[in-house]
């Protein structure tokens, strides 16, 4: 078995899953479902310990001068940059997702779809978002996986360690040891992705079965085809923009995008994803160990950009609402803007359309039309969103010379 290819026997196991989900439907699920279950479980247990040593240990090495010198003004720089790149491709996410939704039409001619019951969403304030980040309980923070929180105490902990230099030394180096110790249990878990994949596509096929998509056939293949296109034409015109090899960087990301699409977790992906950007790209890991967290709260393309662009046209034409060009404004700046004020939120597609679609003043009944079929279309949105979460970091490490000279990603001759 260990002589097959990795995505080989992913691909194998995406096969299988998905014809016993068509062959047993529903019967399947109660046997395959725990199955994915504790897969997704596996890779969820990972994320804080290894967030909260990866950071601390990057920023701790900025007192060597691991991001060279004046290293925290040029920390506080490349996280501006980062962000602001962050906003930039959203804004080309959203521009795509426009596109198609007018190329394909979703919605238009289509009457009496079920409504399924859906909870609200409720959106907190921007203020309440970031006091939220700042724990009253740091236990309490690590237990209940809050890692916007679990991200503000290991840059607190990382500066402390980075301030007080070699009295740390030995703490130093038990962080540093903590942070190589869960990369390595990360890789055990990454060889069990093919196990996963079967229980997660055998379980979905098993309890939507393949009629109950066909009304929306026309929504499921514009996300599908409006996220394809910015992952794999959009970023590979920015990666050749900045002089990097397109082919290392999808070799680098593709086990984090296998693992985004099947467990449906930005989050759950963040030890693939940080695995991805440090020890398969080479990515500066002080820089890489910040920046690729943080994007996986705020780096949104699929589910908050592309997803609220497409649905609100679609929910447009469904109930026969002509959109004006206001209304795109507002969804646009919704979309750029909104993952970066609901960071750490629960639910960020549904958070992200309730909020695009109340303030372009578009009916929320919408949400109910499209909840049958989120899991099929959040595969696809969830692989966009991890691949922007490495590639923002990947640009900005380019631009700022972080990026060890060993790396595929540099041309022969440049490194």
């Amino acid at each position: 078995m260990s002589k097959i290819p990795f995505w080989l026997r992913v691909l194998i196991a995406f096969a299988l899953g998905t014809g016993i989900g068509v062959a047993f439907g529903e019967q399947a699920v109660p046997y395959v479902e725990p199955v994915g279950d504790l897969f997704v479980r596996l890779i969820k247990m990972l994320v804080v310990p290894l967030v909260f040593f990866t950071i601390a240990a990057s920023i701790a090495r900025l007192g060597d001068g691991a991001l060279g010198e004046n290293g925290g003004g040029k920390a506080v720089r490349l996280g501006v940059v980062t962000i602001i790149w962050f906003i930039i491709t959203a804004g080309l996410a959203v521009g795509l997702g426009f596109a198609i939704g007018h190329l394909i039409e979703p919605g238009r001619g289509l009457t009496g779809l079920p409504l399924a019951e859906v909870t609200p969403k409720v959106i907190p304030p921007v203020q309440d978002v970031l006091i939220g980040i700042v724990p009253t309980n740091i236990l309490k923070a690590f237990a209940e996986g809050q890692v916007l929180s679990v991200v503000f105490v290991a840059l607190f902990v990382g500066a402390g360690l980075s301030a007080l230099g070699e009295k740390t030394r030995n703490l130093r180096h038990i962080v540093e040891q903590g942070s190589q110790l869960m990369f390595k249990l990360t890789r055990w878990v990454i060889q069990l992705t093919p196990i996963g994949v079967f229980g997660l596509i055998a379980s979905v096929v098993g309890s939507y079965g393949l009629e109950s998509l066909a009304p929306l056939l026309s929504f499921i293949g514009a996300i599908y085809l409006a996220c394809l296109i910015h992952v794999f034409v959009v970023y590979p015109i920015l990666i050749k923009l900045h002089g990097l090899s397109v082919v290392a960087f999808y070799k680098g990301v593709f086990e984090a995008q296998q693992t985004a699409f099947f467990t449906c977790s930005s989050l759950g992906t963040l030890p693939v994803s940080l695995n991805a950007a440090i020890e398969k790209l080479k990515l500066n890991p002080a820089y890489a160990g910040f920046a690729v967290p943080l994007g996986a709260n705020m780096k949104m393309d699929g589910c908050g950009a592309i997803y609220p662009a497409i649905a609100s046209i679609f929910v447009a034409n469904y109930f026969g609402i002509t959109l004006t060009p206001s209304h795109y404004v507002i969804i646009a700046l919704t979309a750029m803007l909104g993952s970066l004020a609901t960071a750490g939120v629960p639910g960020v597609a549904t958070v992200m359309l309730t909020l695009t679609l109340a303030t372009a003043g578009l009916p929320l009944e919408g949400i109910a039309l499209l909840a049958a079929i989120d899991r099929i279309i959040d595969m696809v949105r969830t692989a966009t969103n991890v691949t922007g979460q490495i590639l923002i970091p990947t640009l900005v490490a380019r631009e700022n010379g972080l990026i060890e000279p060993e790396s595929a990603l540099l041309p022969a001759g440049k490194k």
